[in-house]
């Protein structure tokens, strides 16, 4: 048998939030998230005053997003800025 190994963590928020200290670098590979009308997600990098890096908008369908290769990467943590979604799962290394 093998044995498989991941350095993949998970993490789910439904208000705005830090994901990812600022002291630390990530680079995000999954995003997923529940769908209201006119619903966002803003990602992050240095806090909630620092740089956008991504910027998702979505209605009533949802959001699923896997990002090739190595994802991508935040040099100062992962924020998230949240509107009109109950919740978000995101996936990063």
């Amino acid at each position: 048998m093998s044995s498989f190994s991941s350095d993949q963590s998970i993490g789910h928020i439904a208000v705005d939030g830090q994901m990812v200290p600022t002291t630390q670098r990530a680079r995000v590979t999954s995003i997923q998230a529940e769908g209201i009308a006119s619903a966002s997600v803003v990602l992050k990098s240095g806090g909630a005053a620092g740089a956008v890096i991504a910027t998702y908008k979505f209605g009533t369908e949802g959001l699923n997003v896997l990002l090739p290769s190595s994802g991508i990467l935040f040099k100062e943590g992962v924020y998230l800025d949240l509107t009109d979604t109950p919740g978000v799962t995101i996936t990063f290394t």
